[in-house]
């Protein structure tokens, strides 16, 4: 599991409950099976998958032959599929 700098940043500015939410979420449930807790996305954001925490959306990327995950972007679900 990787987190990128930008949703490093992201969970940052995050409110305090909803970050230490959402870091259990990815070093629990998310790292353990990415696939099944997340939702392919369509068209531009092809390459992404969505996995969802509250209100909040965890934006990852992965790479099966690498066998990594990347965290690309936190944020609410009202702004998180705005380009990352």
């Amino acid at each position: 599991m990787e987190i990128s700098s930008a949703a490093r940043r992201d969970l940052h500015r995050l409110p305090e409950k909803v970050a230490a939410a959402v870091a259990e979420f990815i070093t629990g449930p998310l790292a353990e099976a990415p696939a099944r807790v997340s939702k392919p996305l369509r068209n531009e954001l092809s390459p992404y998958r969505s996995a969802r925490r509250g209100d909040y959306r965890v934006l990852i990327r992965i790479d099966d032959a690498a066998d990594t995950v990347l965290v690309v972007r936190i944020d609410h679900r009202s702004h998180v599929y705005r380009s990352p």
